[in-house]
């Protein structure tokens, strides 16, 4: 039996791709947070950053020892770690709908800005406490979930996150300095879609990150553009220990708060869950058997961790681990990145970090990323539920919208209902799509995929789910801010939306659900269908066969 060689070459490469990947969702949340509410970022580094960081240590440490533990008991020196990072759909969705909008409303009560700030940290922990606890709950039963739903449904709106807001959200930012956003976008694009290769073999991010970077300060030298102003001091984000408060546990209060917010927070969790699964099927098709309930275990474990020590981001394995493989990496790029991430965190140098980085040279990152995640997900589902996985997407345009909508609003000190119509009635149906988008997406593809392989009972239950949820504003709330609502204490809702009240859509969708049980019943007891074609092949017969799957690229979450 060979010794494994749990260092290589390869590692080298590898840990600059997984560690790159984690530096620019740690960016990324910290400036969605300063850039769109308005957050004060040095607060996000003291008090926030440390614990996410931490959850990466933890997991990236997890599954460098699965990687060692797989190598002794099989007898193999080829074993590559499974890579963990930060969620980047999740990084928008807690942050846009969660943490933001916690932060904004904190204020509108009268709180002064770090106390704003700490509340919603409170709600961003408890939040992502409740995911890790989803998860491992999860690592037990990961197949009976998968059964439950159909890929299209999971799938589709992980695909309405990443398309929408992971590809478009950052494009808008790249176009705030072009030449320097171009530039990066176009070796993101060229080596990790194209797949062409680089003198050297340097890794796609790496070059777009120094060359985007070099033409940056460049032209900042010439005077051709100018340096936006830091919003923080790196001198002072240097030894944090706010965040060491998360140790009161004062925390836990807003907890119950904190539930509202589950509508987002746990789809997004399942679909950590079933990317999970995935990873780990991935993984065993390069040669590396992982236990999915270990896999699923470690990043719930390291996603309780994140929360116990002040995080506000979960943790996820990527599904990149074949291409990670491919690079010669072994276990040493797990551990350099957790050391390195760990680190940057917990000792504050995170800082220094978030100025040097031209943010035009990393958000092309998150394009490929949402680019990838869009495209995996059709790639895994079955081509006749093609047109559920763009359903699902649906949603996710309202909420995009809105999410430009409500700010100007907010800097208007303007409301819908003081609109005129037809532009107040169109604004309340665009919010009510909106509100509760990740679980609608998942509701409207789960039963536009058995409609179309014709288990209309099964589609009737996912509308008669989403009309339960309607009812009690879990999607499609129409009052500011999307809360939970009871049906029989319903808030007053302007006179242009009486037909939009929780209780009328709760009808549309139970009405639309007993349509499916009627048209079952009369399918059932008719004469058969003169085609004699089977379930789904009626879709099928009008599309083309599907793409042999391809590899998946380097350093994809």
């Amino acid at each position: 039996m060979k010794p494994y060689r749990w260092a290589a070459a390869g590692d080298v490469n590898a840990f600059f791709g997984l560690m790159l990947d984690n530096v620019a969702g740690m960016v990324l949340a910290v400036s969605l947070l300063a850039e769109v509410f308005k957050f004060p970022a040095q607060f996000a580094l003291r008090h926030m950053i440390p614990g996410t960081a931490l959850g990466v240590l933890v997991g990236d440490l997890a599954f460098t020892v699965m990687a060692i533990r797989l190598a002794r008991r099989t007898g193999r020196n080829d074993i590559t770690a499974m890579p963990l990072g930060l969620d980047t759909p999740s990084t928008f969705g807690l942050v846009l709908f969660v943490i933001g909008p916690a932060f904004l409303a904190a204020k509108q009560l009268g709180l002064d800005e770090e106390a704003a700030a700490r509340h919603a940290w409170h709600i961003g922990m408890c939040s992502i406490l409740l995911s890790g606890l989803f998860k491992i709950a999860c690592a037990f039963v990961s197949g009976w979930v998968r059964r439950m739903l159909p890929r299209a449904g999971l799938l589709g709106s992980l695909a309405a996150v990443a398309l929408v807001l992971i590809s478009f959200m950052p494009l808008v930012e790249i176009f705030h300095e072009p030449l320097v956003g171009m530039i990066s976008l176009a070796l993101i694009l060229g080596t990790l879609v194209a797949r062409l290769r680089l003198p050297g073999r340097m890794p796609g991010a790496l070059a777009a990150l120094l060359v985007g970077s070099a033409l940056y300060y460049l032209l900042v030298a010439a005077g051709l553009t100018a340096r936006e102003p830091s919003p923080i001091d790196p001198a002072a984000g240097l030894l944090p220990l706010e965040w060491l408060e998360a140790f009161s546990f004062d925390w836990l209060g807003a907890m119950r708060e904190s539930f509202q917010y589950l509508p987002i927070v746990l789809p997004f969790a399942l679909g950590t869950v079933i990317g999970g699964i995935d990873c780990t099927e991935s993984a065993a098709a390069a040669g590396d058997e992982y236990s999915t309930g270990w896999v699923i275990g470690v990043e719930g474990i390291a996603t309780v961790a994140a929360a116990l020590f002040g995080g506000v981001i979960q943790t996820t394995p990527y599904i990149g681990h074949p291409a990670y493989k491919t690079m010669g990496g072994r276990a040493a790029y797990t551990l350099a990145t957790a050391l390195f991430i760990g680190s940057a965190g917990l000792l504050g140098y995170f800082g220094y970090i978030y100025v040097a980085i031209a943010k035009p040279t990393v958000f092309p990152i998150l394009v490929f990323i949402g680019l990838e995640i869009t495209a995996q997900s059709f790639h895994a589902t079955p081509i006749a539920h093609y047109p559920a996985v763009a359903f699902g997407c649906a949603p996710a345009l309202a909420s995009l919208v809105m999410l430009f909508v409500d700010n100007v609003l907010g800097q208007a000190n303007l409301r819908i209902e003081q609109l005129a119509a037809p532009l107040n009635a169109q604004l309340l149906t665009l919010r009510i799509l909106a509100a509760g988008f990740i679980v609608t997406s998942l509701l409207w593809a789960s039963a536009l995929a058995a409609l179309i392989d014709r288990q209309l009972n099964r589609a009737a239950a996912f509308l008669g789910i989403a009309g339960l949820c309607a009812l009690f504003g879990v999607i499609h709330s129409p009052f500011p801010g999307s809360p939970m609502v009871l049906p029989w204490a319903l808030p007053a809702m302007p006179e242009f939306g009486h037909s939009q009240t929780p209780l009328r859509l709760g009808l549309a969708y139970g009405l639309a659900a007993l349509l499916l049980v009627a048209w079952q019943y009369w399918l059932a007891h008719s004469e058969p269908s003169p085609s004699g074609r089977g379930q789904g092949e009626g879709r099928q017969a009008l599309l083309p066969a599907a793409p042999s799957p391809e590899p998946p690229p380097d350093h994809t979450p």
